[in-house]
């Protein structure tokens, strides 16, 4: 399957209107003056920020600092390879795709191709970087890259000891329909999914 892929100047000419809608804007932004660290855990850190407002106002908001992590979107036969598992956070199972979080200073697709074979013993001949999933842009910096996985072989999985999953293969359009239903609610395989459908 190939993917047409923009080559930057295409890129470029079409996100023109969005790169200067994303520009900071003075009647917008708030600078932050000072930050306070409330909590450090393995995964993240939580801090405190005071800001200025455009309006000059003081403001508190509390922000979640993540190393981000990586996800991989595997398609083969019209089935996508999803993860099962339970998430303690929702009280519920989850279907993802395969992903794990960045050590820090880690390059995504290494990330990326360690999760993918750890997780489903799945290898890719080559990862295409196809998407950034912000989980929650009002407190964290959360960042997930997704790649595209083009042609995969299988070898033994290894999940870490702690990790409790399964892997399934699901059809495509299943898939999506589950997205569209709120059934698979995950912002990562949200975002592959809808990749995937394109294709």
């Amino acid at each position: 399957m190939g993917l047409d892929l923009l080559p930057p100047e295409d890129d470029d000419a079409r996100l023109s209107r969005i790169r200067a809608l994303l520009a900071d804007d003075p009647a917008l932004v708030e600078r932050v003056d000072a930050r306070e660290s409330m909590w450090r855990c393995g995964i993240f850190e939580a801090e405190r920020w005071q800001v200025t407002q455009p309006d000059g106002q003081v403001g508190e908001r509390d922000v979640v600092l993540h190393d981000g992590g990586a996800g991989v979107c595997v398609v083969r036969d019209g089935r996508m390879c999803l993860v099962r598992q339970y998430r303690v956070a929702l009280g519920r199972m989850t279907l993802e795709i395969p992903a794990g979080k960045l050590d820090p200073g880690e390059d995504p697709a290494t990330c990326a191709a360690r999760e993918l074979t750890e997780e489903t013993g799945l290898v890719a001949k080559r990862l295409i970087p196809i998407a950034v999933s912000c989980s929650a842009p009002g407190f964290t910096n959360e960042r997930t890259r997704v790649f595209y996985a083009d042609g995969v072989l299988q070898h033994p999985a290894h999940p870490d000891s702690d990790e409790f999953i399964s892997v399934t293969w699901v059809p495509l359009d299943e898939v999506v329909a589950a997205v569209r239903a709120d059934v698979i609610e995950d912002a990562k395989t949200v975002v592959a999914a809808l990749f995937a459908a394109s294709l």
